[in-house]
Formats: structure tokens, C-alpha cells, sequence
């Protein structure tokens, strides 16, 4: 990765329906920086993100990745990243390595057996590997969603609640992913409602509603 990454975002706005979710939004985050969403239930966390992920249009505004300007839903911007939504999107009848194959492959990203064995025993999932996800507690199944962040090398993280559901040590496991990748000189956009122990160094904070 290289320090020219950076994500700039100006004007941005949305609607669901007929309201306004927010306008006017305005921030820039450079290479090895966390932004933290923040807000109440409604306030368009989601929807900022999706926009931001290139999966969904605003209203209005501009999303400019490394100096230039992206479209609504443009593939450019879809290609940089990884995005982990607010859902774990596991499927009951696969089993953890299957479902992390799964994911994978949608994202055209490779997915050997020793990649898939190693992400999932970061993840603490070595012995829970071949078992149905509809076995696994939802944390567990968290961990199989956020285990292919570290399973590509694709620069912008865009996560909707990670930590739901994890217990402590998912959650130190959580903040070591992140570090790992803002050290390595990536970006991190996450809405959660609880804080990440990721160095403030690192972290800057929006406020939506």
C-alpha cells in the first residue's frame, strides 16, 4: 500500500424514500487512518457506507478515491474494497470454510485451502472449521465475515458494526485487524456503536444527525 491512498468525500447527501438521512457531509481520510460513524439508529450510517463502498448513489455530493472522482456505483471504487455489513451473510448450510471460500470468490478474490485455514484460525475458528455456520454463535459467524478482510490486500475497509457480537477476545482480535491494516498503510471507514481500541493517533470521528 502505498501513503497517497486517500478517500475525500464533499457535499455528500442521501435520502431514504422522501427524507433527507444528511447533507452537506464533508471529511478526508488519508493512509493509515480510522473514521469512525457515529450516530443514532436512521441517521444513514448504512447508507453513508454503502455509498462509500460504491454500492448505493447519493443524492448529491462527490466520493473522490486517490484524487479522482467516482461515479455512482462505479466498479473502480467497488475493486478497492472490502466491504463487511452489518449482517454476518453467512449461509446456515455451509460450513465456516466454505462460507469464508464463498466470500471470497464473490469479491474475485483467491481462495486457497491454506489461505482459507490460516484466516480462519486468526479469526479463532481453527477448530470450528468444518462445521455448519448454522452450529456457530453469532459471534463466531461475525468472524467468519471479518475473516476475509485479512484474507485480501484490497486498501479500503468499509465496515457497518463489526464488533456486534463478539465477545472480548473477538473484539481484541477486531482492533489487532484494524491496527494491522492502518499500519500497513490502508484506510478504515467502520459505523459502530461501540468504541474500537485502536490508537487515537489513528482514529478521527464523524458525527451524523
Amino acid at each position: 500500500m502505498t501513503a497517497l491512498l486517500r478517500l475525500d468525500v464533499e457535499g455528500l447527501g442521501a435520502i431514504r424514500g422522501t427524507t433527507r438521512l444528511f447533507s452537506g457531509v464533508d471529511f478526508h481520510v488519508q493512509a493509515g487512518q480510522l473514521l469512525l460513524v457515529r450516530g443514532p439508529n436512521g441517521a444513514g450510517k448504512t447508507t453513508l457506507l454503502r455509498i462509500l463502498a460504491g454500492l448505493s448513489a447519493a443524492l448529491d455530493g462527490a466520493v473522490a478515491w486517490c484524487g479522482e472522482r467516482m461515479r455512482p456505483l462505479d466498479a473502480r471504487l467497488r475493486a478497492v474494497v472490502s466491504f463487511a455489513g452489518h449482517a454476518p451473510a453467512v449461509k446456515d448450510e455451509l460450513t465456516a470454510e466454505e462460507n469464508l471460500h464463498a466470500l471470497l470468490t464473490l469479491m474475485g478474490e483467491p481462495a486457497g485451502d491454506a489461505l482459507l485455514r490460516d484466516g480462519l484460525a486468526a479469526a479463532g475458528l481453527a477448530a470450528q472449521r468444518t462445521l455448519p455456520a448454522r452450529v456457530l454463535s453469532q459471534g463466531q459467524r461475525r468472524r467468519i465475515g471479518l475473516a476475509r478482510l485479512a484474507a485480501t490486500a484490497r486498501p479500503l475497509w468499509i465496515l457497518d458494526e463489526p464488533a456486534t457480537a463478539l465477545d472480548d477476545a473477538g473484539l481484541a482480535w477486531l482492533a489487532e485487524l484494524v491496527e494491522r491494516h492502518l499500519r500497513a498503510g490502508g484506510i478504515v471507514v467502520a459505523a459502530s456503536h461501540q468504541p474500537l481500541a485502536v490508537a487515537p493517533a489513528r482514529t478521527a470521528t464523524l458525527a451524523l444527525g
